[in-house]
């Protein structure tokens, strides 16, 4: 008998609920409703597919009583007729339940497919509506995790847990009343013998569980080894520490505990399944005992004993099946519940309900903070507070301060990647809140300091900024950005893959690239944050000649990490402790010989002892 009792039916042994299934239900309830109004588009679709399974299961009974007529009257009396008749009725019963089956699979399938496209869809647009926060304090592959695994995952409420329930219903009470209107004497020692069969099985899947648990651990840490020691970053890490044979001995170490682990998953309860397969054996013999004593066989002929036999075999397979459904719904509602509770998270960076009317090409890019606070956990201290700027269209705006000051922080207010707790953030007089974000998107553009390019051509990332640009306006950013010369030379032009986050090419070539996106967008307000300060000086030359093409004509807000590029800005405003300390024109401040006066001499003075 195979492991599982795959001749028994085929069926998985039942298995106990997962704690973390049951902690999960405890922490998010799911109310049932919720879940079967995922379903109320396909209500024809889900009750064709109960129905299949109702007939198909109602079909199948018939196969031994047909076989009880051929050996009690067709073949003794050699009646041809009623031999031809349940010969192929025995073949029509397969052949329909064969095609009941492959529509059944077919139409529950699709249901449970369009069901998970729509969670998918829906979570993944609802997760893009999230700020910044939500992903800075949720790991990335827990994100993942759920989009993919989680909802492929609750295929099996259709697939699995739902059809299961009428399926092995319906066969095992038709099986049961076929037993006993065959013989009601043999029903009741079948009785006696199928719970002990059922416990044996159950303890074995227990032991499989257990020893299964372990070895999905080890393989998701073989996924996380293979994950981030293959992975460009991570090959580059490995040689540059010459770490290389350290991880390939972790990773010989996981894959030896593996062998193991599946060692002992194969040889668990052996001897529970030897003593199953004693037991499944002992049915038909005590069976075929009874049927000989006239006590017990009640004149049964052979035909019966064959047909109940049969039934009696097969009744094992749906009991198993509905012992299983309660693990398997407590299994589903926790992924549902993971699910909801992406689907249930409030954003902090609502869209407006009433959206301002933006005209684009109207906008002229005068940027306005009035009074704004911002923190990032309520009982932190202010990142932000109470900052007052007007940036006028057109002009430029720096930021410096020391590390924390809140430079970063101000700047992603003005893309709404945050909102202010208090205070609030304009352009043109229009509150950013009120503005669609595609209208925001294209009035603000960005240009940060972790340049990241998709693993694409790039021709397909500079048309994420504009989806319908023609070749000479991808050809005239790349030449704004001072990187048309590098992309020329290249053998496949705008059509060469820039690699995984980039790494084709270097740090300052993908900072032009980056910058060719934006300019492509042509925003009215730009935010450079610290665009160059991981540069060397030769390639931050050639960047920031890109920067200031992109600049000309826009507002623009810098933060500043080197002094010497922001000394021409029509503003300087330097932060400390999340507030306005200083504001005004390079000379102004310097002449003031206070923070900023400090800031330049230090900085000067930091180039200095580089130089030398």
């Amino acid at each position: 008998m195979n492991e599982g009792m795959n001749s028994a039916g085929g069926r998985r042994a039942p298995t106990k609920v997962d704690p973390r299934d049951r902690a999960q239900l405890a922490l998010s309830p799911v109310d049932t409703r919720r879940v079967l109004a995922l379903f109320a588009p396909h209500k024809l679709p889900v009750a064709l597919v109960v129905g299949i399974i109702v007939i198909s299961s109602v079909v199948a009974l018939a196969q031994p009583f047909l076989v009880k007529a051929v050996i009690d009257d067709a073949l003794p009396h050699s009646n041809i007729r009623l031999l031809l008749l349940a010969v192929g009725g025995m073949l029509a019963v397969t052949i329909v339940t064969a095609l009941l089956g492959v529509v059944q699979t077919w139409i529950s399938t699709t249901v449970g497919q369009r069901v998970m496209h729509r969670l998918r869809s829906d979570v993944f647009a609802h997760l893009q509506k999230q700020s910044m926060s939500f992903f800075t304090r949720t790991r990335g592959g827990e994100v993942q995790s759920r989009i993919i695994q989680d909802i492929g995952g609750m295929q099996s409420v259709v697939t699995s847990t739902a059809t299961s329930i009428a399926s092995n219903l319906t066969t095992a009470v038709g099986t049961a009343i076929a037993m006993v209107a065959l013989s009601w004497r043999l029903s009741l020692l079948s009785l006696l013998v199928m719970p002990p069969a059922i416990w044996l099985t159950r303890r074995v899947a227990l032991i499989r569980q257990e020893i299964t648990a372990q070895l999905q651990k080890r393989l998701a840490d073989m996924h996380v080894q293979v994950d981030e020691g293959l992975s460009v970053s991570g090959v580059l890490l490995t040689k540059t520490l010459g770490a290389g044979r350290q991880a390939s001995e972790r990773f010989a170490a996981t894959s030896g505990e593996l062998v193991d682990l599946e060692l002992r998953s194969q040889l668990a309860g052996r001897w529970r399944m030897a003593t199953m397969s004693i037991v499944f054996a002992t049915i038909p013999a005590l069976l075929y005992l009874a049927a000989g004593f006239p006590a017990t066989s009640g004149g049964m002929t052979i035909g019966t004993l064959v047909a109940f036999t049969a039934l009696q075999a097969g009744l094992f397979r749906p009991l198993m099946g509905l012992l299983n459904v309660g693990v398997q719904w407590i299994s589903s509602m926790a992924l549902f519940s993971r699910i909801f509770g992406y689907l249930d998270l409030v954003t902090d960076v609502p869209a407006p309900a009433s959206p301002a009317e933006v005209d684009l090409t109207a906008v002229r890019g005068e940027v306005r903070f009035d009074d704004v606070t911002f923190t990032y956990a309520a009982d932190a201290p202010p990142a932000v507070a109470h900052v007052s700027l007007v940036v006028p269209a057109g002009s430029s705006l720096a930021l410096v301060g020391d590390t924390g000051s809140g430079k970063s922080t101000l700047a992603s207010l003005v893309a709404r990647l945050r909102d202010p707790l208090d205070g609030a953030v304009s352009i043109d007089g229009v509150p950013l809140p009120a503005m669609r974000e595609e209208d925001l998107a294209a009035i603000v553009g960005v240009v940060t300091q972790e340049t990241y390019l998709v693993h694409d051509t790039i021709r397909a990332n500079l048309l994420l900024a504009k989806a319908d640009a023609t070749e000479a306006e991808l050809w005239a950013a790349l030449g704004a950005a001072q990187v048309a010369d590098l992309v020329g030379r290249l053998p496949d032009g705008l059509d060469t893959v820039v690699g995984s986050r980039g790494h084709r090419f270097s740090g300052g070539e993908k900072q032009r690239l980056a910058i060719a996106r934006t300019i492509l967008r042509d925003p009215k307000v730009l935010i450079l944050d610290e665009a160059t300060s991981a540069l060397d000086n030769r390639t931050e030359r050639a960047v920031q000649q890109a920067i200031d093409n992109l600049s000309e004509g826009r507002t623009t807000i810098t933060i500043a990490h080197r002094l010497s590029t922001i000394r021409d800005a029509d503003q300087i405003a330097v932060l400390h402790r999340g507030r306005v300390a200083e504001i005004g024109t390079h000379d102004q401040l310097r002449a003031r010989g206070e923070r900023y006066a400090a800031l330049l001499a230090a900085s000067e003075h930091a180039a200095y002892e580089v130089a030398a």
